[in-house]
Formats: structure tokens, sequence, C-alpha cells
């Protein structure tokens, strides 16, 4: 059962979270922007648990992060435009708002940790943003010392209402493209993803069940809602996941989202992350970063912590390193 009560009005309803009417405007500002996903039926799914697939994969970027980058840029003023933006992220929110600042004419500088794969480091330098190297544990600080000098915005890769709003249009979509859903996976790492698709099906579909699913190596999420309070693990222990994407803690905001929209959460091994790149793979043609297979891996492995019914997974992203692809599939 969700830990507090689900929230379905605005901003400012009291607690000072994202309500559906933020991602209903959300999804005007990014329309033509960003790509509307369908819902992509899986064959090979049990009859008691039919599934479909959210493939974030199809954005230009290659993950869902270009939703929330876009309509944060989008909520920027003219002032605020002219001395650029500063982000800070494991390689798909860099990508995003590089991509999403380049469309708008935009600077970007973008600071990465030192342990993000160089496909999504290179990538986001392709798309003509400066690109910042640090250690993980250095890299908010350092994106919020760059974007103070410069007079700067900064555009955090979850711990932002527009950002959450954003992402919450992937919830929207799944809301209008099947309104009888009756489980929703989504994976968590600093929350922002979890939090806005949260928020729309809790608003829109309230019978349905909203999950949460991270790796077991970067399971502070989990942790954090068991005990009721954040809980922090350091980052030495979190960059052990191979989901790269999934390797950020939630913020205040999110976690405070993420206690009031999901139902549960669950966490998968390494081994079954794995798993679940090839099964998309191979299955449905689908190619998965490992963060984005961790909510295909629940559906595979998770079975009994989860109810039956109509799911969808949202797979967030596909940029994964071609190496790592082919070792995986070759195993």
């Amino acid at each position: 059962m969700p830990w507090f009560n689900t929230i379905t009005t605005g901003r400012m309803n009291g607690m000072g979270l994202v309500g559906i009417e933020d991602i209903r405007a959300a999804a005007k500002r990014i329309d033509g922007i960003v790509l509307r996903t369908g819902l992509l039926p899986c064959e090979w799914s049990t009859p008691d648990r039919p599934l479909w697939i959210k493939p974030e994969s199809f954005q230009a970027i290659g993950a869902f992060k270009v939703r929330g980058a876009a309509n944060a840029l989008a909520e920027l003023s003219e002032a605020e435009r002219v001395n650029g933006v500063v982000a800070y992220s494991s390689g798909n929110h860099a990508q995003a708002v590089a991509h999403a600042a380049r469309a708008a004419g935009i600077t970007a500088t973008i600071v990465i940790d030192d342990t993000a794969p160089s496909t999504k480091v290179e990538a986001t330098r392709a798309l003509g943003a400066e690109v910042v190297l640090v250690p993980l544990a250095r890299r908010q600080q350092v994106a919020e010392d760059l974007a103070a000098r410069r007079s700067a915005a900064l555009i955090p890769p979850f711990d932002h209402p527009a950002v959450i709003a954003g992402q919450g249009t992937i919830g929207l979509e799944i809301a209008e493209d099947l309104p009888d859903v009756e489980l929703v996976l989504v994976p968590v790492s600093g929350g922002g993803l979890a939090s806005g698709t949260g928020v729309a099906i809790k608003a829109l579909c309230p019978a349905a069940t909203v999950i949460g699913v991270e790796p077991e190596l970067a399971g502070d999420a989990a942790a954090s809602l068991a005990a009721g309070h954040r809980v922090h693990w350091p980052s030495d222990q979190r960059v052990r996941t191979i989901a790269d994407g999934l390797r950020a803690e939630p913020s205040e905001l999110t976690f405070a989202h993420l206690s009031a929209v999901l139902d549960g959460i669950v966490t998968v091994s390494e081994q079954e992350i794995r798993s679940a790149v090839a099964t998309l793979a191979r299955r449905s043609g689908l190619v998965a970063e490992p963060a984005g297979a961790v909510t295909t891996a629940a559906y595979l492995y998770r079975q009994a912590d989860l109810p039956a019914g109509r799911t969808v997974a949202v797979l967030s992203g596909r940029n994964i390193d071609p190496n790592l692809f082919v070792e995986i599939l070759s195993q």
C-alpha cells in the first residue's frame, strides 16, 4: 500500500508537490519537441499478466530525460536564457539538456561523473555541450558552483518541479493509451521519473498499482521508503551496479513524491538486469540499457511480489555501451 495519500491536485497542494495540472501543462509545452511514445505489446508475456513496454528508448537522445529537460528549458525566461544552462548527470540527462539547449539556441555546460559510459559522454559533446568530468560525489557541487559563477540556470536531473512534471507526461500517455492499466513498473534512481509518472497514474488511473524498481546494488530508495526517511548509500556502493543510470539518490522533493505515489518498490539483481536486456533484444527487438531494463527484470523475476493484471513497464533508455551489449547477448 502507499506510504502516504496520493497527490492529484496542483503544485501548491499543501506539500509543494507536482500535480496532474502541472503535468498537463508540461505536455502542452513539449508537444512537437518530444516524441509521444506508444505502448508495445509483448507477445511473450503471460496471459494473466499481459505486458506492454513504454519505449522511451525511441526518444531522439535515446532516453526519457528529454521530457523533463525540454519542459524545464521551456519555462526559462528570456533573461535566464542569455547566460545559458548548467546540468549534472550520469549521461542521459546530460544528453537531454544538451539536445534541448541546442534546439532552443542556449549554451549548455554539463558536469558528468567520471564513471559514466564513454558513449554517453561523447554523445553529449556531439550535441554541442561543454562537458566537465568529475568524481560522482562532487558532481552536484561542481555544477552548482559553475552555475553560480556564470549566473546560469541550473537544470538538475530530477530535483526540480519542472523536470518532474516533464517526466510525468509518460504517465499521462500511459493513462491515455491504456486507461484500464492495472500495474505500472517504473525505474527509480533520483526519483524524477517515478515521481512524475506516479502522480499522473494515481490521478488518472487511481485503481492502478505503481511499483518502483531499482538495482539491489543501488537500493537506497527501497531502504529509504522502508525506513520512512531518506537513507544515504555512499557513492562507492551505488556505482557497483551495471545500471549506471540508476546510481543517484532521491532528493527531499522526489522522496516526498515517491512516498506519496508508489505502492511499493522492488529490487533486482545484476544478473536479472542482464537477462532482461537480452530478453528485450531477442524477443521484442528493443535495445535497452541496464537502467531501462530493470522494469522488465522485475516483471520476469519478481512476479511473486507483484499483482497480476495488465502491466506497463517503462523502458527508460537505450544508451548502452556497445561492447557491453555484445557481451550480454553472447552469454
